[in-house]
């Protein structure tokens, strides 16, 4: 019998529906268990009200005739209100009026949507104003007294800085550096947790860590900033405890708190924790310590958040611990330093156990990516120590640690001065990223490009953290726009970040008008006070993030309010591209300095912006491209004034971009890799230029000996330009070779994520002498669209996957390949394989899974042509035989000029 699974709330994933802020919530649903020929014909949503003691009253019900199962309209006709609690269930009839059951309920619970709603005070320790370095971390502490019956208590927080919160001596919540990174000048986090069963009748503690993240602590280049967003951390609480008689006590953060310095003597995002377990206060969180203790101070009230400050629960999941992994070796190195290897290059922290020594002992951990010459190797950190120590209290039982305040990209952790039994039985790193919930899934019959793609899963769980940050572990971890613009639409093909990056377009799009509308290079701007590296200047790609991203997003998921919600911030930006004084020209200005195709391969390692692409022609190719996008998303939004523009202008510059760069026959003029990937890919090319470039391009392809030619703008789209062209054996050669620069030499090498140069090792195993050398960049990673989409043959045709398309692109030495993703719909998948035949042809099987509510356009391999058919819900399988026409590996001939 049809099921209806899967109930949600707007883009939101379970647990993260307590306290959100949404008033008008869209509903979707899928559906299990259904027959071949079952279509939706009507919907009924219930909604229902849950009160503070958990009763349930129907608020209404409502039935409509429609076959929508996807972000249809919030059925009640009130919105919800600050802190109301809501579930609601959902059945559906068929064409002949046979109904469902009713799925299960599902609920949300609405948090603080008005400054009214706040009654808390802001507190900061006493010491903080005269802060002047890294501080220790805060323990704030409060008593207080509970009603004799508790039906419902939530705790209402966040910090200028980051927090962990306890009750009664219990950690409240898995959120790891909350509140998360946000444009502290405008947007301020706030968690909701349900604190129910952690009070007690009577005496009851809450108690606070707070340090300096990202808000106080140092961020930046060549040692960075502190105090970026305020010269010292502050706390807001609000607890409120509902009794059965239904009595709201209010419990906030007053002048009655209690302050004193924690355990943790410092604190740092680059520099890592210091943890002296000598100086813990044993139940400090728990009820009982004298107000009048000595070493606890009063804490200092601040002035109120000013206006222009929003408290938000955002839209993005939290970061949280994900998973634990152990050591997969140790090294004694030749200096005898004893290193462990985790065998991935993650993010995240070390966490031992059972460490034992005298008092005063110090255990010190430092992280790194790589070794070299057998020894840690740290020179990429560039000013970022990355180095955790802990000092034991030495009571003779074994200890524990894990840092609570900062995280690090490693590998490798070198443990100095540990004196207890074997210390990989009591070692383990802990992963730890924005809790995102997988989406897609590859792999195929060749083991280097799983690798590969399982690199780029890694690059992307280790870099969304908070928010898109370019790498984890030196002196940088910003929130770079040109990564991202280039990632986003592969990132949404692995995991379903839409709320994640929803939260920080918001921030780009406040930056930016900080900024006078010109896109901040990182948001959260964490160069601001810095004049060199805050550029203030329009850059092609970085700022085009304002509109790739947001599109991004609406092709995964077919929903149009993403675009109205930056389209402001889209707009903004297009009028800030500059063009040059008298106005005569509709591309980019040519007097100013882009960054072009970043990281080319051909670059000095010290001027990666000297590629071998002109500069400016990238930054043009890349403004027709949103010019383009801009001409389709003020359609859907239904500006016709502003699609009129956008139409001319794209027009114009695709005109003058021809008569700049292009010849007649379809030459270009940088004659590079990415300048005939972008101008292919863009549809910067009639028909017939575009087959001439489309052989020009592998052509160059052939001269570099099938090695990437292309640095972050390029990259994306090289394949695919080979692709679209007919040269799909090129592309494949290309990214199967092995030689540097190439996709599967940092495999080779032993990678475990996407390096941010192609050569980040070089290969005698010794590291790039470049200022910039990441082990953990997602950007190159783009790639992983293309094996989605030509290897497996997943393709999106419509957006939010409401029509897809089957088209395995057979190749290279390749005899299968499958892939998954899960659509606003359901799973869908599908995989191929090929066995040969005596007569030396192959018999080709794939097995296509189409989710309710789509369909799916099959084209199978047939001989010599290509055979199509078009599929609705439900699983498939084709079997047809064809015979590769191609000789592998490719030689191609050089194509006449």
């Amino acid at each position: 019998m049809t099921r209806i699974t899967h109930v949600q709330f707007e883009h939101y994933h379970p647990p993260n529906t307590i306290g959100v802020e949404e008033t008008r919530p869209r509903i979707s649903w899928q559906f299990e268990d259904y027959l071949s020929n079952f279509q939706q014909d009507a919907y009924e949503i219930e909604v229902s009200e849950v009160a503070w003691n958990s009763q349930v009253t129907v608020l209404s019900s409502t039935k409509l005739t429609s076959p929508s199962s996807y972000l249809v309209p919030w059925p009640h006709s009130q919105p919800l209100t600050s802190r109301q609690k809501v579930s609601i269930r959902v059945r559906a009839w068929d064409l002949d009026g046979h109904g469902t059951e009713w799925s299960e309920p599902v609920f949300l619970e609405v948090g603080l949507l008005n400054w009214s709603d706040w009654k808390c005070e802001r507190i900061a320790a006493p010491w903080g104003p005269g802060t002047s370095g890294p501080d220790t971390e805060q323990l704030y502490r409060r008593d207080f007294k509970t009603p004799d019956s508790i039906v419902k208590a939530r705790l209402y927080i966040t910090a200028q800085g980051v927090y962990e919160a306890e009750i009664n001596g219990r950690r409240v919540g898995d959120h790891f550096l909350a509140p998360g990174w946000t444009t502290y000048d405008g947007r301020l986090q706030y968690q909701t947790y349900d604190i129910t069963d952690y009070l007690s009748i009577g005496d009851n503690c809450i108690g606070v860590r707070v340090a300096e993240g990202w808000f106080s602590g140092r961020i930046g280049f060549e040692g960075g900033h502190r105090n970026i967003w305020g010269s010292h951390t502050a706390l807001l609480v609000q607890i409120e405890v509902t009794s059965k008689d239904g009595e709201v006590q209010t419990i906030t953060s007053d002048g009655s708190w209690r302050v004193t310095r924690g355990p943790i003597r410092r604190a740092e995002i680059y520099d890592g924790e210091k943890y002296d377990a000598t100086k813990e206060i044993p139940s400090w969180s728990s009820p009982g310590i004298s107000q009048d203790a000595p070493d606890w101070s009063t804490v200092l009230l601040m002035p109120p958040l000013p206006d222009s400050v929003k408290l938000t629960s955002g839209f993005g999941e939290p970061v949280r611990r994900i998973e634990a992994l152990k050591p997969v070796s140790t090294i004694v190195t030749s200096s005898g330093k004893v290193i462990l290897d985790f065998g991935q290059n993650l993010v995240g922290h070390v966490k031992l156990s059972n460490i034992k020594g005298p008092t005063g002992h110090k255990v010190i951990l430092s992280h790194a990516e790589v070794l070299e010459n057998g020894e840690l190797c740290t020179r990429p950190l560039r000013i970022c120590k990355a180095i955790d120590e802990y000092t034991l209290r030495g009571d003779g039982q074994g200890e524990d640690y894990a840092p609570r305040f900062t995280f690090h990209g490693f590998r490798y952790a070198q443990i100095d001065n540990w004196t207890g039994e074997e210390l990989e039985t009591f070692a383990e790193a802990i992963v730890c990223h924005t809790d995102m919930k997988v989406v897609g899934g590859f792999s195929c019959s060749y083991p280097l490009l799983n690798q590969l793609y399982q690199n780029i899963v890694w690059g992307m769980r280790g870099n969304f953290f908070s928010v898109p940050t370019d790498c984890p572990q030196r002196d940088e971890r910003l929130g770079w726009s040109g990564d991202l613009a280039l990632f986003a639409p592969t990132a949404v093909l692995i995991y379903d970040c839409f709320g994640f990056l929803k939260n920080w377009l918001i921030d780009v799009e406040y930056d930016q008008s900080i900024l006078g509308g010109v896109p901040a290079m990182v948001t959260p701007n964490a160069t601001l006070p810095d004049p060199i590296w805050c550029r203030r200047v329009p850059c092609a790609i970085w700022h085009d993030v304002t509109v790739l991203a947001p599109w991004a997003l609406y092709e995964e998921t077919g929903d149009e309010s993403i675009l109205a919600q930056q389209y402001n911030s889209m707009l903004t930006w297009m009028r800030k591209v500059p063009r040059n004084s008298t106005g005569a020209t509709h591309l980019w200005d040519t007097s100013v300095f882009n960054l072009g195709d970043w990281l080319d391969p051909a670059a000095p390692p010290n001027a990666p912006w000297k590629g071998t692409t002109d500069a400016k022609m990238v930054a043009n190719a890349f403004l027709i491209h949103s010019l383009d996008l801009m001409c389709r998303i003020s359609q859907i939004l239904r500006q016709d004034a502003d699609e009129s523009h956008f139409v001319s202008w794209s027009k114009s510059a695709r005109k003058e971009f021809q008569d700049e760069y292009v010849t007649a026959n379809g030459r270009i003029v940088s004659d590079s890799q990415t300048a005939y990937a972008l101008a292919i890919c863009f549809d910067l090319l009639n028909p017939s230029q575009k087959v001439h470039a489309g052989a020009r391009l592998a052509y160059l392809v052939w001269k570099n000996e099938f090695k990437i030619g292309t640095g972050f703008a390029g990259t994306p789209y090289v394949c695919e330009a080979l692709a679209q062209t007919g040269n799909i054996q090129v592309a494949y050669t290309m990214l199967l070779e092995e030689k540097c620069p190439s996709w599967l030499y940092p495999v080779t090498m032993g990678a475990t994520t996407v390096w941010e140069r192609w050569d980040s090792m070089l290969p005698d195993g010794s590291v790039n002498p470049g200022e910039m050398t990441s082990f953990n960049h997602y950007a190159f990673g783009a790639i992983a669209k293309f094996m989605y989409e030509r290897i497996a043959g997943l393709q999106r045709v419509e957006p939010g996957w409401k029509r897809f398309r089957v088209a395995p692109e057979i190749g290279a030495e390749l005899s299968n390949a499958a892939a998954e993703h899960a659509t606003p719909f359901g799973l869908l998948s599908c995989s191929w394989e090929t066995e040969k035949n005596e007569d030396g042809s192959e018999r080709f099987r794939l097995e296509v899974s189409v989710p309710y509510s789509t369909t799916c356009d099959v084209i199978l391999p047939d001989g010599d042509g290509k055979k199509r058919r078009t599929i609705d819900h439900g699983d498939w399988v084709f079997e047809t035989s064809f015979t590769r026409d191609y000789e592998w590996p490719v030689e191609p001939l050089p194509p006449k000029s």
